[in-house]
């Protein structure tokens, strides 16, 4: 018998989270793991007279490809892939790891140049707006998260079956006053960070991109960034973990970047490109369901009481001001002794908005 939680989330994604019409083709990405959820999705697409497209992927096969792909090979043109993406009309990604440090190894500059080259096919699914991703709650996920799968499995419908409609109205309050300030301060033990987010656009995120979702973003005006931040979590990239990131910023720019750990792929990061050393994203975090740390980023950077700044590309939706190749967020824990002034005024203190007082 189908969990009814499982029942539950693929409505979510298939009737709320992307728009599907009769005649469409849907693309779900997954890993076996997830085989319940991707059979009721697949009969809920049918049922609105489109056509799922099951794409999965077989265990071990990236750590194979970036172990043996020459840079010819890694530079190749996606072809097929950027077929597949403007002959489809929406995408259902299902996160489905059996090892989160399966990458752990592989040449962080194989990575890179292989992000470069398929960052056309990622921005024109992300400017086709209909697209969710999700988390599925496997072993490895529980195992991160120091959980068993059942109580991990708790969590993850915990912080997705969430009344979205309503949320996206209670986001609109935050939305609004985003929108009209000016000058963001972040202030707390080990930061004072100060920028700009003067005639960007905040957007609300309320289930219809990621799942789970719950959080609101901008991104900063790209030189007024100054000042210091030191990230509360470990920052995941590729399987690698880099803790104790500090980072210094000078007009928009990191000028300084410490870690206590894997500082070297830090640094290496930074340099993948001309904006990766500038902020793409200022997101608040919002999921007041979501209490704990997992080391996955979906759900950590819509910690309720966090706020997250992201090295590298600012999307489009905000104003898409800085261009990358990386896209990486990193977390600072508020709800301790944490404050944000929008306009030198006093919005958020230790992790709560006055704004919901």
């Amino acid at each position: 018998m189908v969990d009814p939680r499982i029942k539950k989330l693929a409505e979510i994604l298939v009737n709320y989270s992307i728009k599907i019409k009769k005649g469409d083709i849907i693309e779900v990405s997954a890993g076996p793991e997830a085989k319940p959820l991707v059979l009721e999705i697949s009969k809920l697409i049918l049922k609105k007279g489109a056509s799922p497209l099951i794409r999965s992927g077989i265990e071990g096969f990236a750590t194979v490809y970036y172990k043996y792909a020459s840079d010819s090979i890694l530079k190749r043109k996606p072809v097929i892939a950027m077929f597949e993406a403007k002959h489809v009309q929406g995408h259902i990604s299902i996160g489905t790891d059996y090892n989160t440090k399966e990458l752990s190894n592989v040449n962080p500059k194989k990575m890179a140049i292989r992000s470069m080259i398929m960052k056309k096919v990622s921005d024109y699914v992300v400017d086709q707006d209909n697209w969710v991703y999700l988390e599925y709650p496997t072993n490895a996920l529980a195992q991160d998260a120091e959980m068993s799968l059942e109580d991990f499995e708790d969590f993850v419908y915990s912080a997705c079956l969430v009344d979205w409609k309503k949320e996206e109205k209670r986001q609109q309050k935050l939305v609004k006053l985003v929108n009209k300030t000016k000058n963001v301060r972040i202030k707390h033990k080990d930061t004072d960070l100060r920028f700009s987010i003067k005639g960007k656009k905040a957007v609300e995120c309320a289930g219809t991109r990621n799942m789970p979702d719950g959080e609101v973003f901008t991104e900063p005006v790209k030189h007024s960034v100054n000042g210091y931040i030191k990230f509360s979590f470990p920052a995941i990239k590729g399987g690698r973990e880099v803790d104790g990131i500090r980072l210094e910023f000078k007009n928009g720019k990191v000028v300084k970047a410490t870690a206590e750990k894997n500082e070297d792929y830090l640094k290496i990061m930074i340099k993948m490109d001309a904006g990766a050393s500038y902020i793409g994203e200022f997101g608040i975090g919002l999921n007041y369901n979501i209490k704990k740390f997992i080391k996955e980023i979906l759900f950590d950077e819509k910690i309720g009481g966090t706020i997250h700044l992201a090295l590298g590309r600012a999307y489009k939706e905000t104003g898409g001001e800085n261009k990358s190749a990386l896209h990486w967020d990193m977390i600072k824990d508020l709800r301790k002794d944490g404050e944000i002034y929008f306009d030198n005024k006093l919005v958020m203190k230790n992790g709560k908005w006055k704004i919901y007082s």
